[in-house]
């Protein structure tokens, strides 16, 4: 009977630290997921205001370039493409479009350059200056939203955590990658 309750008490021992474990794992989890939401909603905020702010760079633009139609209206179905991709939190939608953005920006340079007259125009340096500073906010929301994703994915996949997770219902999370953006510095220089 001694050997019985020794037994018992072994299973019951390894059954506490299961438990314990699963809702450690799984509290893990949550913290590790919500450091990615976190994360996506601080690029998501300046990534608004950059929207927001890029309407009015194309107006001041166009006023000078009014013969460069078409790279407006591309400038603006890029500009949108992202605004919904942002809304609907999809990181490869945001992550496509903001690519197609910044191979734009070269161009509407190239159109503020053949107009000297634009370059000093002092809503146009103001808008400038703003939108340097969001692109370098930007820039270190998406290491810090990368660097949280990549934690949880890798922590979604080990075992025996990946257990947990898929009773959690965790799914890997995409990147925010821009590219051309990390080889290429996007200029917003007109000086």
């Amino acid at each position: 009977m001694d050997s019985l309750l020794i037994i018992g008490l072994i299973v019951g021992v390894i059954f506490l630290f299961f438990i314990f474990w699963f809702f450690s794992t799984w509290n893990r989890l949550v913290s590790l997921e919500e450091n990615v939401n976190q994360s996506w909603a601080n690029i998501d905020v300046l990534l608004k205001q950059r929207y927001d702010m890029l309407p009015n760079l194309e107006e001041i633009v166009k006023g000078y370039a009014k013969h460069e139609k078409d790279l407006f209206m591309e400038f603006a179905k890029a500009r949108q493409a992202a605004a919904g991709a942002l809304q609907n939190k999809d990181v490869k939608g945001v992550s496509a479009a903001e690519s197609m953005m910044s191979g734009m920006m070269p161009r509407i340079t190239a159109v503020a350059e053949a107009y000297p007259e634009l370059k000093t125009d002092g809503n146009f340096l103001n808008i400038q200056n703003e939108l340097v500073s969001l692109e370098n906010q930007v820039a270190d929301r998406r290491e810090m939203y990368n660097q949280t994703t990549t934690s949880f994915n890798k922590q979604i996949q080990m075992i025996p955590v990946t257990f947990v997770a898929s009773m959690k219902g965790c799914q890997r999370r995409d990147l925010f990658e821009v590219h051309g953006v990390e080889r290429e510095a996007v200029k917003l220089s007109f000086t």
